[in-house]
């Protein structure tokens, strides 16, 4: 029985080596400014006791945890080394990232739910000022670290978690901004609870789906973008293809998708090859094993898979 391997590749290593430097940088001074910035509203939110201030560095710390683990993958996945053992490299460690940003998010959630239903029935005294002041220079610094990563957050999903926490923190400060405007106008302290409490809320449906998409990629579930049915259907559609099975698809991190399939045919097996890479990169797998198996043997292949 015959067999042929084709491997159709997308980006080369020195591409993916470049792309990974440009990802760096900006999460690198993105740390910087993001954890200077947690460490003066967390100062603030403790001495004028609001639970805004403290939610809202909460969400800042989960900020600076989110990119450090983010830099550190991205380093790990354009220095780790592939060896026997891992094949693959470093690549994952975005992914795993990306569930810790995630767990990291809803926990500061629910803590900040429990200390506002705590201060219920009391009557918060909040400075409406120092709200407004530390709000808009944290605003500040969110839209900066927002335009360092949007470009590489549908790249990275390392990247994109962090670029979701900070985005919730944009929101945040934002909420914050207008406790301290309706604390200062009206000294209402509630509004202080009520923006810690939203921020909360907003946060933990982006926080699910954040890491419904990187357990989706640790399920090997075929990403979200292909088709599998229809990939299967144009495959078998081929005038050189008689049979497909064992077709399998997966992303190994964002961006790397991959793909293995057997094809039955009694073709060359290069004009089989040639018109398989086609359609599968019209789906976007261009790094993808193709085994050709002759007419007449691929039931027995078929029958000889346990999986």
């Amino acid at each position: 029985m015959g067999h042929s391997h084709s491997h159709s590749h997308g980006p080369s290593a020195a591409d993916v080596a470049a792309d990974g430097h440009r990802r760096i940088w900006p999460m690198a001074l993105a740390v910087a400014l993001i954890g200077g910035f947690f460490v003066v509203e967390l100062v603030a939110g403790i001495a004028v006791n609001s639970l805004a201030l403290i939610a809202d560095a909460g969400h800042m710390l989960t900020d600076v945890v989110a990119l450090v683990m983010g830099l550190v993958a991205l380093l790990l996945a354009r220095h780790g080394a592939t060896t026997d053992v891992r094949s693959f490299g470093w690549h994952r460690a975005e992914v795993f990232t990306a569930v810790a940003n995630a767990l990291l998010l809803i926990g500061v959630a629910a803590f900040v739910l429990y200390e506002a239903v705590a201060r219920l029935g009391t009557d918060p005294e909040v400075p409406g000022m120092t709200l407004i002041v530390v709000a808009l220079i944290g605003l500040a610094i969110n839209v900066i670290v927002m335009l360092l990563l949007r470009a590489d957050s549908k790249a990275s999903i390392a990247v994109r978690g962090a670029y979701l926490e900070v985005l919730a923190d944009a929101v945040g400060s934002v909420g914050v901004l207008i406790a301290g405007v309706v604390a200062l106008t009206t000294g209402w302290g509630y509004a202080d609870v009520i923006v810690a409490v939203l921020i909360a809320l907003w946060v933990v449906p982006r926080a699910l789906r954040l890491a419904t998409d990187a357990l989706r990629i640790l399920n090997q579930q075929a990403p979200a973008h292909v088709d599998v049915e229809a990939l299967r259907a144009e495959l078998a559609d081929l005038d050189v293809v008689d049979d497909v099975h064992d077709l399998h698809v997966w992303s190994l991190t964002t961006g790397m998708d991959v793909a293995t399939v057997h094809l039955g045919s009694g073709c060359p097996n290069a004009q089989v090859l040639a018109g398989a890479q086609q359609v599968l990169a019209r789906h976007g797998l261009h790094h993808a094993t193709i085994q050709v198996d002759p007419v007449g043997s691929q039931k027995r292949c078929r029958d000889e898979l346990t999986w």
